[in-house]
């Protein structure tokens, strides 16, 4: 009697196994749903642009990352001549850095003459004449005052137009930020100068 319906059993799972079989190789009906949604093109097409760009080996995927992170330093090296506030570091992206550095840019700053002025000073210094060594070493002394005074200054004045220009926004490191770029001279300043000088930021 067992054997029986253990024999009933595997008839009835074989023959349902044999169906199932046969369901799956007919046709499926256009009309009948999928049971999924039908993903958007730009969806498709993003998820194969997405596997086909995987990389298969450590070395190609170190080589995608060189090749990414030059195209970013490329980005960013273009950015700097141009002004381009997307690919800028960090450090420059804003609208408080971009003010402060319009800022410096537009005015005469002591400290960005500092470099041929110690230059002129050093050559002086090598001259063997005791009235031309105190002569550069006088210089010494008046052009570091007057490039404090003048970082004083201006560090002063742009504090107060950043609080009346911004004054819900964070401008904390940007009086630093641009007396430091007070410091360069004008060509050698990146990102480079976006006015002129004695333009109104």
């Amino acid at each position: 009697m067992v054997l029986v319906f253990r024999s009933r059993a595997k008839e009835e799972k074989a023959h349902a196994d044999k169906a199932q079989v046969t369901d799956s190789k007919q046709p499926r009906d256009p009309q009948a749903k999928k049971g999924r949604p039908t993903p958007k093109r730009s969806e498709a097409q993003s998820q194969r642009r997405s596997v086909a760009n995987t990389p298969t080996t450590r070395k190609d995927a170190a080589k995608r990352q060189r090749e990414e992170r030059r195209q970013a330093l490329e980005r960013q090296r273009q950015a700097l001549a141009t002004g381009d506030e997307r690919y800028l570091p960090a450090r420059d992206k804003g609208p408080v850095r971009r003010f402060a550095r319009d800022w410096v840019d537009s005015r005469f700053n002591v400290a960005e003459f500092f470099l041929p002025l110690a230059v002129i000073i050093l050559v002086l210094s090598i001259v063997r004449v005791g009235a031309i060594q105190s002569i550069a070493l006088l210089l010494w002394l008046v052009v570091i005052v007057l490039i404090v005074l003048d970082g004083a200054i201006s560090g002063f004045r742009l504090k107060k137009r950043l609080k009346e220009r911004f004054p819900d926004q964070n401008t904390r490191g940007a009086v630093a930020y641009a007396l430091m770029r007070s410091l360069q001279m004008r060509r050698l300043r990146l990102p480079k100068p976006q006015v002129k000088r004695g333009e109104r930021p």
